[in-house]
């Protein structure tokens, strides 16, 4: 894989267009990443989702999160869900889209308007429930992608596009795979 110079911002806001063209239902479970390790991603053509484990055989139940007293992994960011688009826009190669650290990258509008906390989506035969928690760039993001891909995915001005993605949480287990249409319920 060459090296990819990253966007600028106004390269990134000129991909907005586009990425408003995300469907509001009836999308594509485009990727599926599972993380077994730290640094360590595996594209699957299909995973399980599990109540207790997210993603099986992900590492989500083994991350300490800042986000809870003990430092124990946060229930409510079980699975990490990134829409397609921007993850093409800002990775610029499918090839690097693994590299934003998300599990399941769809073609749906995340935005807020389209699926608040609480929506739940059906993939496949699990079903998955949109939370609370945000989900934001972190210090991997920016070298991978570059500081003006954190700040075009954060700013505050388009924090309710959630194009950084959204967090959720398995409600009914079950399997998902490549081309799955996603759906509101």
């Amino acid at each position: 894989m060459s090296i990819v110079r990253p966007l600028t911002l106004a390269e990134l806001e000129a991909g907005l267009e586009e990425i408003g063209r995300s469907p509001n239902t009836g999308g594509v479970l485009e990727m599926i990443v599972r993380r077994p390790a730290v640094g360590q991603r595996e594209i699957l053509d299909e995973g399980e989702l599990d109540l207790v484990d997210g993603l099986s055989g992900d590492s989500w139940k083994r991350r300490s999160s800042r986000r809870t007293a003990d430092g124990a992994p946060h229930p409510d960011m079980q699975l990490n869900v990134m829409n397609s688009r921007v993850a093409a826009l800002v990775a610029q190669d499918r090839r690097r889209w693994h590299l934003a650290g998300d599990q399941l990258f769809v073609d749906l509008d995340l935005s807020e308007d389209n699926v608040p906390a609480g929506t739940r989506l059906a993939i496949g035969t699990a079903v998955i429930e949109v939370t609370a928690q945000p989900h934001t760039g972190c210090s991997k993001f920016v070298e991978r992608f570059g500081a003006d891909a954190m700040t075009f995915v954060n700013s505050r001005e388009r924090q309710h596009l959630h194009l950084r993605g959204i967090n959720a949480r398995v409600v009914r287990p079950g399997v998902v795979r490549v081309g799955d249409i996603v759906s509101k319920l």
